[in-house]
This record gives structure tokens, sequence and C-alpha cells, in this order.
């Protein structure tokens, strides 16, 4: 299997705006995915994204934020590094209008040069597979109960 890049697509009735919203804001990140989240949404920004009670903390740095159509970030750095485009994971979220809904491209790539041994690289991608399976839903419908501001 091939571990270069990570890719669902999805479809979800809310408009651009809102699901750029979703995706970008940590005040509606934490309502679909991690516990809490702070990050600036400003290229450059570094920030976190948390589970449990701080049992899990992930790094992130904000790369792209281009409303409603992309936003991107690194996270996965090594422990102590700041994400940044030679030591992490990059995620983006590509928005596209569908008729009155959007139709939400995610991608994570940069697993081959994290330099992981196979079976540690093969286990995370797998992880993240997992991961993206079950919060993607929960983004799916969380979205369309978002009003536009």
């Amino acid at each position: 299997m091939e571990f270069g890049k990570l890719e669902r697509e999805i479809r979800i009735e809310a408009v651009p705006e809102i699901v750029f919203e979703v995706v970008s804001r940590p005040e509606h990140i934490k309502m679909w995915w991690p516990d809490d989240a702070s990050f600036e949404l400003v290229p450059g920004s570094v920030g976190e994204v948390v589970w449990g009670d701080r049992a899990a903390v992930e790094a992130i740095t904000v790369v792209d934020v281009d409303p409603p159509r992309k936003f991107s970030f690194q996270w996965v750095a090594p422990a102590g590094e700041v994400p940044a485009a030679d030591n992490s994971l990059l995620v983006t979220f590509e928005l596209e209008a569908s008729g009155s809904g959007t139709i939400l491209r995610l991608t994570e790539t940069g697993w081959r040069e994290k330099g992981w041994e196979a079976a540690v690289l093969e286990e995370a991608f797998l992880d993240h597979e997992r991961g993206w399976d079950l919060f993607l839903p929960r983004l799916q419908k969380y979205a369309p109960t978002v009003l536009a501001r």
C-alpha cells in the first residue's frame, strides 16, 4: 500500500462560507474534532489541538487561509519542535460550492518525508485514516447547524 497521501472527499449541506468557518475557527473545530483548539487564523500562527484533559496535544502551524476555498495547517512534528514544511504533516481542506452545499476535499501529505520506518509509517497512516473517517462525518453533521455570521 502507498502511504504518500491520505485523501477524503465528502459533501456537506452547508455553503462554503459556513464550511470554511467550521474547518478553520477553533470555536467550531472543537465541536467536531479535538476537545479544544487554539490558534489565530493567520498564516504562520502556531497553536494547538487538544484531546481529553490534555492527554494528547498536537502543535499546529497555520499555512493557508483563503476563505471560503482553502485552509491548511502543519502538524505532527517531533516533540518540542514547531510544525514546519520539513518536519510535519500538511492537512489541507479544499472547498468547492456544489448546489446548495459544499464538496470538501481533505488531503494529508508529508508521510514519506517524515523518515519513519515502514511499520511506524503504516501504523500512523492507518491511525489517521481511522481518525478522519470518524471525525469528518461529525463535521458533516455539525456544519449545517451553524448559522452564517
